[in-house]
């Protein structure tokens, strides 16, 4: 039925000089996520069809759906431009979608040939006749159809289609530039990740982990998630960046007031992040802070968290409800591994009352008091990292309770 599938750009179409550049990016991602030598590619103007060739369209479209950028996709099927081939198709088209029971629907035509002896609305009006003569559970809606059939004639053939399904939209990823991901293993810095890539960035990711304080499990659970979000960077990898922090970490909970203590920490993270990046030539830092939601991410506490860097640190997730965050790890498959019971260096050691209101004077105070600089320098200087892919799966439970030690 269906011989190939029709990717449209969106708003990419409207960039300008950059237009070019934007849309053969998208193209560049979606030969690497379909991934498959016999499906070949057909660019008409500003549109993108994927002729399928007989594989299945199913494994296609898991990879489209990895492709930021990408607006929309259709599946369609392409027939001669006249009027009785079009009619002819367009019911098997829709006898395909029909399961038997009543469905509104409506037809939509486009005439991009101006030549063509027949306007739109006619096409429109042939087509839905001969549909509803030929089948049964089929009645009229124009306004608010459960079903549309597309049809749209162009200079070299027609066209015709019922689904519009959606795509990641967005930018394509790497377009923008590259950032550090503050990724902790819970359920937020992973959609916070996924949104930034969405948006055009490329990502790299950074973890504190802080073993044999915390289980070797809760590292692997940010390994597990880094895999889950490289199906979406351009070549399905992504660096994860290890940080030994467990001496620093202890150190913190000597030195520094309890109710200070996560405000303290944060900043200590959030040096060392900066560090990292600007080695490896990441322009921002990302995380997953949704203000509020903790005590960490009031705006008093994100303020002088803030105050020890000077890189530019984007929150996706700013003004997201928890709800709606969920939602969204759950689309990208994240959310069944996130709430996985492994503590991390955050929650190991939670304070019964921390502060949500600190000062930034009391902050450099308490860190006054302990000679924080040669750990922080150490703990840099033995950070390691991985290359993780979403299509071979590393296991670090099996190697060793430490992970310096198996890294």
């Amino acid at each position: 039925m269906y011989e190939r599938i029709l990717v449209r750009y969106g708003d990419l179409t409207l960039k300008g000089k950059n237009k070019r550049v934007f849309i053969e990016r998208v193209n560049n991602l979606i030969r690497n996520k379909v991934n498959n030598d016999n499906v070949k590619y057909e660019k008409n103007h500003d549109r993108l069809y994927i002729l399928l060739n007989g594989e299945d369209h199913n494994e296609v479209i898991k990879g489209l759906d990895r492709v930021s950028g990408l607006s929309s996709y259709s599946l369609v099927s392409k027939v001669s431009k006249d009027l009785e081939d079009i009619k002819i198709r367009a019911l098997e088209v829709v006898k395909s979608e029909l399961k038997g029971k009543m469905v509104t629907f409506k037809v939509e035509s486009k005439r991009s040939d101006k030549l063509y002896p027949i306007t739109s609305q006619e096409i429109s009006k042939l087509v839905a006749s001969h549909v509803l003569r030929n089948t049964e559970f089929l009645k009229v809606d124009v306004h608010n159809p459960e079903l549309t059939l597309h049809v749209e004639v162009r200079t070299d053939a027609a066209f015709v289609y019922c689904k519009k399904i959606k795509g990641m939209g967005g930018f394509p990823v790497g377009v923008a530039g590259k950032g550090l991901l503050m990724l902790s293993g819970g359920i937020d810095s992973p959609v916070a990740g996924y949104l930034a890539m969405k948006q055009g960035i490329e990502i790299e990711c950074i973890h504190y982990e802080s073993t044999p304080l915390t289980s070797i499990e809760s590292a692997q659970k940010v390994i597990d998630l880094t895999e889950k979000l490289a199906a979406y960077a351009p070549k399905a990898k992504i660096k994860l960046y290890m940080v030994p922090f467990a001496e620093l970490h202890t150190a913190l909970l000597n030195y520094i007031p309890e109710s200070y203590n996560i405000t303290i920490m944060r900043r200590m993270m959030y040096r060392i992040a900066e560090a990292i990046a600007k080695k490896n030539n990441d322009l921002i830092l990302i995380n997953g802070e949704s203000i509020g939601q903790v005590a960490s991410q009031t705006l008093q506490s994100i303020s002088v968290i803030n105050d020890v860097i000077n890189m530019p640190v984007v929150r996706p997730l700013s003004t997201y409800d928890k709800l709606d965050i969920i939602k969204i790890s759950r689309k990208i498959d994240t959310y069944t591994t996130s709430i996985k019971p492994f503590e991390d260096c955050c929650t190991v050691y939670v304070p019964r009352k921390p502060t949500t209101a600190p000062k930034l004077d009391r902050c450099v105070l308490y860190e006054s008091k302990f000679d924080f600089g040669p750990l922080l320098e150490k703990t840099i200087e033995n950070t390691k990292y991985m290359i993780l892919s979403d299509t071979e799966h590393r296991d670090i439970t099996l190697e060793g309770l430490v992970v310096s030690e198996v890294i």
